[in-house]
C-alpha cells in the first residue's frame, strides 16, 4: 500500500529544497513528500497523481491549481496573501520548519476530523521502551531525552513525558498551545482522528518529536489506565513511529500495566544503602502482584552525573555530546550486538 501524497510548491527553489529537506529527515511523516518549484510541474503531477495534501505559495496559487483533485490545500503565506484565497488555512512562511509542519498538521487534522478518513501508515513494528524508577533526583528524564535524540537519528521515535512535574514550559522558555491534556481529553471522548490531533501537537528537538507534557498534575492522577491504553494502542496502530520512549513518573495510577506494556524498562539506580532498599521493596510488589513478567524486561543502569553550564534547549541538545550521551550510546552498542 502507497502512501498519500504530500506536496509542497514553493517558485523559491531554496526554500522548497530545504524544506522537503527537513520533511524526509522527519521518519514520522506518514506521507510520501513531492516538491515542485514552478506550477506546470505541480499541475501536470497532479493531472496523473491524487495529492492528498498540498502545501503552495500564496503567489503560485491559480485556477488550475484549485481544478486538481486535491484531498486539502493549505496555504504558505507570506503574511498578506489575496482575498480570493481566504477559503483556504495558511501557515506563515517563514518560522521554524517544525513550526510549518505542525500546523500544516494541524490544518490537516481539523479536515479528518469531519471527514474520518485515515491514511496509510507504513512501518516496521512500533516499540514500546520505558524509563522509569522508584527513586528521584537519577537522571532519569535527562537519560530518556538523550537516548530518544540518539535512537531518532536512524529512527522514527516519539518521547512522551508521564511527570506530575516535567518542567518542560521552564526548560524551554515558552509555553506550548497544546499538550499531553488535550491530547488525554480526546482519549477520553473516543475522538476517531486522535492521530491527526497528536500531528498537531507534535514538537520536535534534535529530530526527536515530543508532545509537550501536562500542565497539571491532576491530569495525571484523573486519567485511567483504559485511557493510556487506549494512546499508546493507537499511536502502534495509526503512527509511523518505529519507538516511543515513555517517561514514567511514580505518580501514575496503575503504573505496572503501564510498564508491562513497555518491551524493555531502563531503571537508573543509586548505590546508597536507602535506594538499594527501595529498589528491592518495588521489585518485591513486582512479585507479589502478579507482575514478576516485568522483571526481565528491567536493565538496571548507573548514568554519569555530570554538570552542564548550560540550560533549555541548548541543556538537551548537548546530553549527546556529553558523558551521559556517551554512555547511553554504549549501552545501545552492546545491545545491537
Amino acid at each position: 500500500m502507497k502512501k498519500n501524497i504530500f506536496a509542497v510548491c514553493d517558485l523559491e527553489v531554496d526554500y522548497a529544497c530545504n524544506f522537503m529537506d527537513y520533511l524526509n529527515q522527519k521518519k514520522n511523516v506518514p506521507f510520501e513528500i513531492q516538491a515542485f518549484t514552478t506550477v506546470n510541474s505541480l499541475i501536470a503531477y497532479g493531472e496523473k497523481t491524487h495529492i492528498e495534501l498540498l502545501l503552495i505559495s500564496g503567489k503560485a496559487m491559480c485556477r488550475e491549481v484549485r481544478e486538481l483533485n486535491i484531498g486539502k490545500i493549505v496555504i504558505l503565506s507570506e503574511g498578506v496573501h489575496s482575498p480570493e484565497l481566504d477559503q483556504y488555512p495558511s501557515v506563515y512562511k517563514y518560522q521554524s520548519s517544525s513550526d510549518v509542519i505542525r500546523e500544516v498538521m494541524s490544518c490537516y487534522g481539523e479536515e479528518k476530523a469531519v471527514e474520518s478518513v485515515t491514511f496509510p501508515v507504513l512501518k516496521k513494528t512500533t516499540e514500546i521502551v520505558g524509563i522509569y524508577s522508584p527513586l528521584k533526583r537519577c537522571l532519569k528524564t535527562s537519560f530518556a531525552l538523550a537516548m530518544g535524540q540518539i535512537l531518532a537519528k536512524e529512527k522514527a521515535v516519539l518521547y512522551l513525558n508521564f511527570e506530575e512535574y516535567s518542567g518542560f514550559e521552564e526548560l524551554f522558555g515558552k509555553s506550548f498551545s497544546h499538550d499531553l491534556s488535550d491530547l488525554l481529553y480526546y482519549v477520553r471522548q473516543g475522538n476517531q482522528n486522535l492521530i491527526h490531533k497528536m500531528n498537531g501537537m507534535i514538537q520536535t528537538i534534535h529530530n526527536l518529536d515530543f508532545i509537550p507534557p501536562v500542565h497539571t498534575p491532576w491530569d495525571i492522577h484523573g486519567t485511567a489506565w483504559e485511557d493510556w491504553n487506549k494512546l499508546l494502542e493507537e499511536i502502534i496502530r495509526s503512527s509511523s513511529y518505529e519507538i516511543v520512549i515513555l517517561d514514567i513518573g511514580s505518580e501514575m495510577e496503575e503504573i505496572f500495566q503501564i510498564l508491562d506494556k513497555c518491551s524493555r524498562i531502563y531503571m537508573p539506580v543509586l548505590s546508597d544503602s536507602v535506594s538499594v532498599c527501595k529498589i528491592a521493596q518495588f521489585e518485591n510488589l513486582l512479585r507479589i502482584w502478579d507482575y514478576s513478567q516485568i522483571l526481565p524486561k528491567i536493565t538496571k543502569i548507573k548514568p554519569p552525573f555530570h554538570v552542564e553550564n548550560c540550560s533549555g534547549e541548548t541543556y538537551i541538545e548537548r546530553l549527546i555530546w556529553s558523558e551521559l550521551g556517551d554512555y547511553v550510546k554504549e549501552i545501545l552498542r552492546k545491545e545491537r550486538e
